[in-house]
């Protein structure tokens, strides 16, 4: 398995881009990118919990119309969601349509909401390694799971939060920059 793909401009990227110019964008400019913010971080929680099972490019094919009918993921609206928002997601066809995993969502705004201001953040981030792990060389180097993403995932879990497992809550350390997975050779790998 190749671990880094050169496109169309040349640049060498880590090869689970593809050829998807959509793909490329968001490992250009989002993936491994440092995110804060509560409502940000919601976002990603929400996002990276209806990606389970399914793969990330249908996530963000989607993600404009998730934004639209999760009320840009702003916790304070999402956390009023009814039985009725609950139906009306469920009969648009341009999200994922699974009814524990809409729950979850706005269950899981209820929690944030009733956070103090920055505290979703400040959690989430007091997970990310401070020491730099060393780069991986390939893809087969990166894991789907760490102790610090198995210990996100439980402390998230304590307080009531669901679809954070250990795999999903890596997968959102690795997107809103916790750590640094881009392989060795790709363009975006800070140096070491």
């Amino acid at each position: 398995m190749t671990s880094l793909l050169t496109g169309p401009d040349g640049r060498a990227r880590c090869a689970w881009t593809g050829d998807d110019p959509e793909y490329r964008r968001y490992h250009d400019e989002e993936w491994g990118t440092a995110l804060h913010g509560d409502r940000a971080l919601f976002e990603k929680m929400a996002l990276e919990g209806f990606q389970a099972g399914l793969s990330w490019i249908t996530i963000l094919r989607k993600r404009p119309r998730f934004r639209e009918v999760f009320a840009g993921f702003d916790p304070q609206i999402v956390a009023e969601f009814g039985p009725d928002d609950v139906d009306r997601l469920m009969a648009d066809a341009g999200i994922i349509r699974n009814r524990a995993k809409i729950l979850a969502t706005i269950s899981n705004a209820v929690l944030v909401r009733d956070m103090a201001d920055g505290e979703l953040d400040a959690l989430m981030w007091s997970f990310a390694p401070t020491a730099s792990a060393r780069r991986p060389r390939e893809l087969g180097d990166v894991p789907a799971v760490t102790d610090a993403s198995t210990a996100l995932s439980k402390t998230l879990r304590k307080r009531g939060f669901r679809f954070v497992g250990p795999t999903t809550m890596y997968a959102l350390m690795q997107s809103s920059g916790m750590v640094d997975d881009h392989v060795d050779g790709c363009w975006r790998a800070i140096a070491d």
